[in-house]
């Protein structure tokens, strides 16, 4: 996952970056064989791949990643090199910005994990602390797109240059 600054950035004169986030079972090696033709992108069932810079990346503002293949069956190049992966690059972080940590009881991330890997910790005198276990995240998203103030971003996981 690298950041790559948008063309209308570099026009505007913003560097402003997107972070490029793989799909599962692509690696920045494989990212070289695509075309851009986009089959990925129109088979995704949950539309949360598409093209930067003409290269797939996961978007998770609107959906998560099942983890269910499409894309990888989809692509007649090979971008998709892991097969069969149920684990993203990276994990999920909980940033300043969540409502409970700032006094405000809100659970929504926890409720849409379909790992159960937030968990909620009791604190005195407020609402729960989120808690991500990493072991646990599958890195899919779920979380991000129902987190009504925009607080979960993700970090790459410890194994470097993984990206299965």
């Amino acid at each position: 996952m690298g950041a790559v600054t948008t063309r209308r950035g570099l026009l505007l004169g913003r560097r402003e970056t997107r972070r490029r986030v793989l799909p599962p079972g692509v690696t920045l090696e494989s990212l070289t064989a695509c075309t851009g033709c986009s089959r990925c992108v129109e088979r995704c069932p949950t539309h949360i791949i598409s093209l930067l810079d003409e290269r797939p990346t996961l978007d998770f503002s609107g959906g998560e990643c099942t983890f269910c293949g499409d894309c990888a069956r989809a692509c007649p190049e090979p971008v998709f090199v892991v097969l069969g992966s149920t684990q993203l690059a990276h994990v999920v972080a909980v940033g300043d910005g969540c409502l409970a940590r700032n006094n405000v009881a809100c659970q929504s991330c926890r409720d849409a994990c379909p790992q159960e890997a937030i968990r909620f910790r009791p604190r005195a005198g407020g609402p729960f602390l989120p808690d991500v276990n990493v072991d646990s995240c599958s890195g899919c998203g779920a979380c991000m797109g129902v987190c009504p103030v925009g607080a979960i971003g993700i970090t790459e996981r410890l194994e470097e240059g993984v990206h299965a």
